[in-house]
């Protein structure tokens, strides 16, 4: 028996083009509009005579807002062109075809190009109160891989580390921001390039107006050298997890008893020791002893590993100064960089890079990093109260709402829901971005 309220007696119907699908969009466009992002991407990214070449600031803009709205490939981007959603975004669109044709214009010169916008950009940004606060900031470098299917893909076809095909971009993050990323093809090893991308990620900070100490952390894809003599130059401290090695096992093995200092942890028995250690021996002549800090967890009962040792060592090398059980847990916390990468991965749309060319995905993968950053900053500039937001919690919240534009006396209004139940976070953030004024 069918209800008078039967979803089947619903008339259905596309024709009202005052609407707006994602009408909280207006709120990072509102700050990309006051940080001048078209107008970056206008004036550095330059195409020679590829077909894309054409208005890269407004397709540059196209690609961010449809990685905010929660595209994952370049078709999505057809969402914006509903309704009146452009009118909410300050600029004109374009269709997928014609942002196809934009990204597979761009070779790995040209994506350098955007790398130039996200670090101009940064200090903008960081200007207008998305920075950090304190005397210290650190910074997580990290890698990951973007997993990809098929032989097709220009850099994405052979296998990782990992044993699957895809990408192996590098990260350096610092408080949920990412400060630089890079593409790199699927074989590379976790620390191919680290030298001058760290060298560039300390100068995009310096630039953008922080004074304070820096500190690099690291896992052990990234003990090398290069990385602690590229933070040496720079005068930043670093903590890095060591590889394990026979030698490592010796120094550790030779560390008393008595100076394992038990530690609360989600396993009974961990203990910390400090010993000193000199890393790169053989790479480097004259390389100093430093901080060796290890972590030793015994094996869960019944475990394999219970077979043959008594404990697990988890150790890093440092040349930070302060107290040892302080710094083992800050190095720990390196871990929730990949919170980071999660969001971009499943947030963004950097779980799928969409062409075949490795400079098109280059330039997919800066757009959705910016687009990260945005939210990133409208949330430290205008909601920074309690923790960061994860950006499916930011779209859900404050972007995927319905709106309707009306236009009355030359004026044009937004309509959003009644009752929202982030309404006043929603106007309260949409102030203050309208309140972004940049010196320069």
């Amino acid at each position: 028996m069918r209800s008078s309220h039967s979803l089947d007696a619903l008339s259905v119907q596309f024709d009202d083009a005052n609407l707006v699908a994602n009408a909280g969009l207006v709120l990072p466009a509102t700050l990309a509009q006051h940080l001048g992002l078209e107008e970056l991407y206008r004036r550095h990214v330059r195409l020679g005579d590829a077909p894309g070449r054409p208005n890269a600031g407004i397709k540059a803009m196209t690609l961010i807002h449809s990685a905010l709205a929660g595209g994952d490939c370049i078709d999505d981007a057809d969402v914006l062109r509903s309704g009146c959603t452009e009118v909410v975004l300050g600029h004109r669109l374009r269709a997928p075809s014609t942002l196809g044709t934009f990204l597979r214009s761009f070779c790995w010169g040209d994506v350098r190009s955007l790398d130039r916008v996200a670090r101009v950009a940064l200090g903008r940004a960081w200007e207008a109160g998305a920075g950090p606060t304190g005397k210290l900031l650190k910074v997580d470098l990290d890698s990951s891989v973007c997993e990809t299917y098929g032989l097709a893909k220009e850099g994405g076809s052979r296998f990782c580390y990992n044993h699957v095909r895809g990408y192996h971009p590098m990260l350096a993050v610092a408080d949920d921001q990412v400060i630089h990323a890079r593409l790199r093809g699927g074989p590379a090893h976790s620390g191919r390039g680290a030298k001058s991308f760290l060298a560039e990620c300390f100068a995009r900070v310096r630039e953008a107006g922080y004074e304070g100490s820096i500190i690099l952390r690291a896992d052990s894809g990234f003990y090398n050298h290069f990385v602690t003599g590229a933070c040496d130059r720079a005068k930043v401290r670093w903590s890095i997890t060591t590889k394990t090695s026979p030698r490592l096992h010796k120094v550790i093995a030779a560390v008393p008893e008595e100076d394992w200092v038990p530690i609360p942890y989600f396993m009974e028995g961990a203990a910390v020791a400090e010993t000193t250690y000199v890393p790169f021996a053989r790479q480097c002549k004259g390389a100093k002893a430093v901080r060796l800090i290890v972590r030793r967890v015994p094996p869960s009962p019944g475990s394999q590993l219970a077979l043959y040792t008594d404990y697990s060592y988890h150790a890093f090398v440092t040349n930070r100064h302060g107290e040892m059980l302080v710094l083992e847990a800050d190095h720990r916390a390196h871990a929730e960089v990949e919170n980071t990468i999660r969001d971009l991965k499943y947030g963004m749309g950097l779980n799928h890079l969409p062409s075949g060319r490795f400079g098109a995905n280059g330039a997919w993968f800066a757009l959705n990093v910016m687009a990260h950053n945005l939210v990133r900053w409208a949330d430290a500039i205008a909601l920074g109260e309690g923790p960061p937001m994860t950006t499916k919690t930011f779209r859900r919240r404050l972007v995927a709402l319905p709106g309707r534009l009306a236009r009355s006396g030359r004026r044009l209004s937004l309509h959003l829901p009644e009752r929202w139940p982030w309404e006043e976070q929603f106007l309260h953030a949409l102030a203050v971005l309208r309140g972004v004024r940049l010196t320069a």
